[in-house]
């Protein structure tokens, strides 16, 4: 099967980003207690759970703690994080055979504008949305790490949605901690603040089993931001669909690739998809590291921020010829959302 024209920007490549950020946060925190705080659980669907925690094994339950978490992102800690990407792996080549159907009708959520007015300084900018932001984590191993992920409508409004390895490490892993999601993060201003997570789920088949056919991750967030307000209330939440299939005409991927700008600003691809065998799309992109976890949106509105997420990075060539992958979104997308939006406080 033949690959798409190539298109998007070329810019020169680094390794690495560094960052440099005050931290001026105001969170609101909800949730049970830490006395409820309840370990990784999987339902019959095949999505897993954990309460969100510090690196020390505490649940971020209440203020405080949340307080120490957003304390804990000094602008040197930020600075020294290390891109969480995952290389494509030797023996992944672009499937020969022709894409399967869609196993379920086409399922759509719609996205939503914030309700607060913005300013000068929150405004938005072309191919650069207030949904989309840096993610930053602690590993098992006490390494602080980042990621790329965007927010996604629901009832309820807290829902960030990035890649599974952005959440877990996969196979014989653990959970990361210390998660927090930065909106729109620029060259270390923090025009809507930060928001601290209150759960992580990711299908188990991540979890389990490393599956890059199910790559995917969802952060239930806690009320923060500098107006103490849900995170998809504060900048809006992008929409949802899946089941669309394996070729669509034109993607838009937004994300902080370390290879483009340090990591410092949101960078975005423009390509159609096509299948990539297993479960999986590709398309044309020159973002690497950092870029994990960024949306892949079907209509894109560079005059709102919004579109309709299809897939996220999951990974690609290391240093990359062009191209990167994501899971395709199928009923097993649909699945973690409702699962996530289930355990999301009201």
């Amino acid at each position: 099967m033949g690959a798409p024209r190539k298109r998007g920007q070329h810019l020169k490549t680094t390794l690495r980003w560094s960052a440099t950020a005050g931290l001026a946060l105001a969170l609101v925190v909800t949730g049970p207690t830490a006395a409820e705080a309840k370990p990784t659980t999987v339902d019959r669907n095949g999505n897993a759970t954990t309460v969100a925690r510090t690196s020390d094994g505490r649940a971020i339950t209440n203020a405080k703690i949340a307080e120490e978490v957003a304390a804990f992102w000094t602008p040197e800690r930020m600075a020294g994080a290390v891109d969480l990407d995952i290389k494509k792996p030797a023996s992944a080549t672009e499937s020969p055979d022709r894409a399967p159907r869609p196993k379920g009708p086409a399922g759509t959520v719609a996205p939503v504008a914030s309700t607060i007015a913005s300013d000068d300084d929150v405004s938005i900018q072309l191919n650069e949305s207030q949904t989309t932001g840096k993610v930053y984590f602690t590993t098992p191993t006490g390494g602080t790490a980042s990621c790329s992920a965007s927010t996604v409508n629901s009832g309820k409004r807290r829902l960030v949605m990035t890649a599974g390895h952005c959440v877990h490490q996969g196979r014989g892993g653990q959970w990361y901690s210390n998660w927090q999601f930065v909106p729109r993060y620029r060259s270390g201003a923090r025009p809507f603040g930060t928001f601290v997570a209150y759960q992580l789920t990711a299908r188990t088949a991540w979890v389990a089993n490393s599956s890059l056919d199910e790559d995917m991750g969802i952060a239930i967030m806690h009320n923060g931001g500098n107006w103490g307000l849900k995170v998809v209330d504060t900048v809006g939440g992008n929409g949802l669909r899946w089941n669309w299939g394996y070729n669509i005409p034109l993607i838009t991927a937004l994300g902080y690739p370390s290879n483009l700008g340090g990591g410092e600003i949101q960078y975005y691809c423009q390509s159609g998809t096509w299948y990539a065998g297993g479960q999986q799309i590709r398309m044309w992109c020159n973002m690497t590291y950092g870029s994990s976890g960024g949306p892949w949106f079907q209509e894109y509105n560079d005059s709102n921020g919004l579109g309709y997420i299809n897939s996220v990075v999951s990974h690609g060539d290391n240093p990359g010829n062009g191209q990167f992958d994501g899971p395709y979104f199928d009923n097993d997308i649909k699945s973690l959302y409702d699962f996530a939006e289930g355990l999301s406080p009201a």
